[in-house]
C-alpha cells in the first residue's frame, strides 16, 4: 500500500487521476484475498517472488514511459542508491509483516495498522520536521493512542502487527519523499536492489527442494508469478493518480483499502470482532474523521 505518501498537488482534481487512484486503492483492498490463497507458502518466499516478478512489470512501464535514463542516473549516484537501499529494506519488511498477518489470521490487525498510519505520518512530521500540529490533530493522535492502549490492556501486550505495519510503512513513506527520483523509477530502483538476495533465496529453495515455483501445483506457480503484477500495478496506478489529485482527495481516498481489508477480515475470513475491537476501531475512525476535517479546513484557509 501507499498510504501516507504525499502526491504532487496541482490546481485541482481530474477524473483520470481519481480513477487511477481509485483503482489502486481497490486493488490494495482486494490484496488480502490474493495473499490468503498463498497462506500455505512461507511469507519470505512470497516476498522474494513479489520482488523478482515486479522487476519485469516495472521495467516494462519505465520503457513505455521513456524514463529509463532517470533510472540509469540513479544507479550511478551513491547517495541515491543508499537512500533507495533504506526504502527498499523498509518496504520489504512491511510486505513480509503484511503477508504473514493475512496468512496467519491477523487481517484485522493489518487493517488497524493502515488506519493508524496517516496519524503516525502526521506525528512523524511533527517530531522529525518540526511541523506544528493543530489542536484537532493532537486530539486525533490522542484518540488513536487511546485505542492502542485499550487493545494493549485487553491482550496484555502491544498490538505488535498493527504497530509494525504502521511504523514500517510510515517510515517508508517519510524517507521515500526524500528520494530524488520519480515514483515509478524509485520503485524499480528498490526492487532492483532487492533482486540479488531475492533471487539467491529462490534458487536456494529450488536447489533444496523447498520451493513452490514449478515444483508445487500449477496454481502455486501462477500465483507466485502473479505477485509481480499485484505488487507493481497498484503502485504505478497510485503514482499516476496522485499527480492529478489534490492532497485532500488522496487523504480521504486512502481509507478505502483498510476499510476493504477490515470488511474482508470480518465477513470473509471470519476473524473475531470482539468487544475490545468494537471500542478501539470506532476510536480510530473518530480520530481519522477529526484529522481529515482539520486538514480540509486548513487547506481551505490556505486557498483563501
Amino acid at each position: 500500500m501507499a498510504t501516507g505518501q504525499t502526491p504532487a498537488t496541482g490546481s485541482g482534481d481530474s477524473l483520470p487521476g481519481f480513477l487511477f487512484a481509485l483503482a489502486a486503492y481497490v486493488l490494495w483492498g482486494f490484496l488480502p484475498l490474493y495473499m490468503k490463497a498463498l497462506a500455505h507458502i512461507p511469507p519470505q518466499e512470497v516476498i522474494a517472488h513479489r520482488v523478482l516478478w515486479s522487476v519485469p512489470v516495472a521495467g516494462a512501464i519505465l520503457i513505455a514511459t521513456g524514463r529509463t535514463a532517470d533510472l540509469m542516473r540513479a544507479l550511478r549516484t551513491p547517495r541515491m542508491l543508499g537512500m533507495a537501499a533504506l526504502t527498499a529494506a523498509l518496504v520489504s519488511l512491511n510486505w513480509g509483516i503484511y503477508v504473514w498477518a493475512i496468512g496467519s489470521g491477523h487481517a484485522l490487525d493489518a487493517a488497524l495498522g493502515y488506519f493508524i498510519n496517516p496519524l503516525f505520518s502526521v506525528l512523524l512530521g511533527a517530531v522529525l520536521l518540526g511541523e506544528r500540529l493543530s489542536g484537532a490533530q493532537w486530539l486525533a493522535i490522542t484518540l488513536a493512542a487511546l485505542a492502542v492502549a485499550i487493545l494493549t490492556i485487553k491482550a496484555g501486550h502491544l498490538p505488535v502487527v498493527a504497530l509494525a505495519l504502521t511504523l514500517t510503512w510510515g517510515c517508508y513513506a517519510f524517507f521515500k519523499k526524500w528520494l530524488p527520483i520519480g515514483p515509478n523509477q524509485g520503485f524499480m530502483l528498490e526492487v532492483l536492489l532487492l533482486t540479488p538476495p531475492a533471487l539467491a533465496y529462490v534458487l536456494w529453495l529450488a536447489s533444496s527442494g523447498q520451493g513452490h515455483l514449478l515444483a508445487g501445483s500449477a496454481f502455486d506457480t501462477w500465483m507466485l508469478l502473479g505477485c509481480g503484477v499485484v505488487t507493481a500495478v497498484p503502485l504505478v496506478l497510485y503514482a499516476n493518480g496522485a499527480k492529478k489529485l489534490t492532497l485532500s482527495t488522496i487523504a480521504i481516498m486512502q481509507y478505502i483499502a483498510p476499510t476493504m481489508i477490515f470488511l474482508t477480515a470480518v465477513f470473509v475470513f471470519g476473524e473475531e470482532f470482539d468487544t475490545t475491537r468494537k471500542i478501539a476501531f470506532p476510536l480510530i475512525w473518530a480520530a481519522l474523521v477529526i484529522y481529515t476535517m482539520a486538514m480540509l479546513r486548513g487547506r481551505k484557509r490556505a486557498a483563501a
